[in-house]
């Protein structure tokens, strides 16, 4: 199984989406979605949270996303940010805790590969997650726009 995620933000905070690929041999699935008010990390965390969530069993996953932030979280910094109560080495607490304990979930029953690649290089996967965040991110506005027209 590949998953290729992206998220992105439109201000920082602000209108954030995020989007996925899941790919297994020929088949491909894909995901996106949105929120109002976040942050590009947030979304960067979810378009890989989301991904994983929508596996049905356990397996073998290559995860590709352009975050340095979601790679060297789950790599090298959560079991230190564990250990030290969700504390980073500033001693203040974790951001985005919430997520990454969700992320961690998702991932458990799986054996995953963290990969980062090169956000805005020409990597077909990471340029389609970018379209379908960046999509996403439009839908959003257009329903908070109509929500407020009613």
């Amino acid at each position: 199984m590949e998953i290729f995620a992206d998220g992105a933000c439109s201000g920082n905070p602000g209108v954030g989406g995020f989007g996925a690929i899941l790919r297994t041999g020929d088949r491909e699935k894909e995901l996106s979605g949105c929120e109002v008010m976040t942050t590009n990390n947030r979304m960067e965390l979810m378009g890989v949270i989301a991904a994983l969530e929508a596996l049905r069993s356990p397996c073998h996953v290559r995860v590709s996303t352009d975050s340095n932030y979601v790679v060297r979280g789950m790599t090298e910094w959560i079991q230190g940010w564990q250990r030290n109560g969700w504390r980073n080495s500033q001693k203040k607490d974790v951001l985005n805790r919430d997520l990454w304990e969700r992320l961690l979930k998702a991932a458990r029953p799986h054996r995953v590969i963290w990969i980062w690649v090169k956000g805005h290089n020409g990597h077909p996967e990471n340029e389609r997650c970018d379209r379908l965040a960046r999509e996403a991110i439009g839908e959003c506005r257009s329903s908070a726009a109509g929500a407020g027209a009613s």
